[in-house]
């Protein structure tokens, strides 16, 4: 295999200077050979975007850091999704588009210098022209290798493949701060065979965010085929979420064998109507999560975004369905275990018109906090802040929970508003602090008043 220093190319080692056109010049080199590595040295190295070709690997050796500028000019505009919409956006630090066989590798770092664009992104946005860089970033490219880098400080999403085909992610560490704005970990999107396993993930937004546009999206491709597994997620707004850019359709997950340490919430499933699409075929187990707000989300009304306060996304009166009506079904969890869960065991939450269905929990243990904080289970206009509350379910049928314990909860271990075949099997309920109650049925008639 033919290696390419950068240093050969004119790259300046440990100096405030940008080697962007030197480590093109060596990726260059490499294509024009017909393929080959791109050797990133240790010592630090200052650069702008970087643009890979077709059958490159991109090695940062171990004590290598690159340092990405924080110079809006340093990242040219390209056309990319920004939050399921196809727009301008500024080039990712690391990017490629319609490529084949590249890979990122080597156990050195990547620095995004992220501080700066966070700040504009709080205090100024209107001084953001375009969406600020994602870290690494590939548009329909297929064969994509991510492996055993360091990646710090984000400006935004920090991994994000497109339209990709067989794409590898293993034993990446990434690190943004839990204040960070959008600063996501792994965010397939539109994506097909994705493996995604050993890596430890500590963010300000969702550790691992599976997507496949909006109803804004003039092309519908979607996500399918994605495996998760050995992985930590700590901080950040989710573990493992789904959607809410999903138009295109997500199935064939299957997420195992997982550590989720204060990520807000756990397994996070997201939509509403206009958004259309589906949600089908998953497959989560061997999960333990610690200190968080709610373990299990399934929401239909999510309201965040343009449009999210519609009457048409929180009204809770049946409107005829179309394809502009998301559906979540055939959704399986087992072997879990939560502790310190602070607002609610659960909470599933299907539209008026299209119930979530055919979901079970098998083996499930929950144990509220004892000092529990109080807060909202799911984004959803007229739930109210929750703690210590079981299992609160609306708008659905076909639930089966087998095998499934309640710690420490105040009123039923499970609510279920318009609920159809709801059973439980070998369920309890345990120190609750409240006189126990295990199950609560009962029929919701709308509101006519807006959130």
């Amino acid at each position: 295999m033919s290696f390419f220093n950068i240093l050969d190319y004119g790259a300046r080692k440990n100096e405030p200077i940008l080697s962007t056109d030197a480590i093109a010049a060596a990726i260059t080199a490499a294509s024009e050979a017909g393929g080959g590595t791109v050797y990133v040295p240790s010592g630090r190295f200052f650069s702008g975007a970087i643009i890979l070709k077709s059958n490159i690997e991109l090695h940062i050796s171990p004590g290598a850091i690159l340092s990405f500028s924080d110079k809006p000019e340093d990242y040219p505009i390209v056309i990319s999704r920004w939050e399921g919409v196809k727009q301008e956006v500024h080039t990712s630090c690391i990017f490629g588009i319609d490529l084949e066989n590249v890979s990122l590798t080597g156990s050195g770092k990547l620095e995004g210098n992220g501080q700066t664009w966070w700040d504009k992104q709080r205090n100024c946005p209107e001084e953001l022209a375009y969406p600020r860089p994602k870290l690494v970033s590939f548009d329909n490219c297929r064969k994509v290798t991510l492996r055993d880098v360091t990646m710090n400080n984000s400006p935004s999403w920090t991994v994000h493949p497109v339209r990709c085909q067989d794409i590898t992610i293993d034993n990446l560490s990434i690190f943004n701060p839990a204040d960070s704005p959008n600063t996501d970990g792994i965010n397939p999107e539109s994506c097909t065979n994705v493996r995604i396993s050993n890596c430890q993930i500590d963010v300000g937004d969702d550790c691992i965010a599976i997507k496949a546009g909006t109803e804004d999206t003039e092309v519908r491709v979607p996500c399918e085929n994605v495996t998760i597994t050995n992985c930590t997620m700590v901080h950040g707004h989710g573990g493992v979420v789904i959607g809410s850019e999903m138009s295109g359709g997500v199935r064939n997950i299957v997420i195992t064998n997982c550590v989720f340490k204060q990520t807000d919430r756990g397994i996070r499933f997201k939509s509403r109507r206009g958004r259309g699409g589906f949600v089908e075929d998953i497959r989560i187990s061997n999960i333990v999560m610690e200190d968080v707000i709610c373990p299990f989300i399934l929401n239909l009304y999510y309201f965040c975004g343009p449009k999210g306060k519609d009457r048409y996304v929180w009204d809770k009166n049946p409107y005829p369905v179309t394809e502009e009506t998301p559906c979540f079904r055939r959704i399986h969890f087992a072997n879990i275990t939560a502790r310190r869960v602070h607002a609610a065991a659960g909470f599933i939450y299907g539209l008026a018109e299209e119930y979530v269905s055919e979901i079970t929990f098998d083996h499930i243990d929950i144990s509220m906090a004892e000092d529990a904080t109080p807060g909202q289970p799911a984004m959803m206009a007229g739930i109210p802040d929750m703690n210590n509350r079981g299992f609160f379910i609306g708008n659905a049928r076909d639930i089966r929970f087998r095998n499934v314990t309640v710690e420490n909860h105040e009123g039923p271990a499970f609510h279920v508003e318009n609920g159809e075949r709801v059973t439980l099997e070998n369920c309890e309920s345990r120190n609750t602090k409240q006189p126990e109650q295990l199950l609560e049925q009962v029929t919701v008639k709308p509101a006519e008043e807006g959130p």
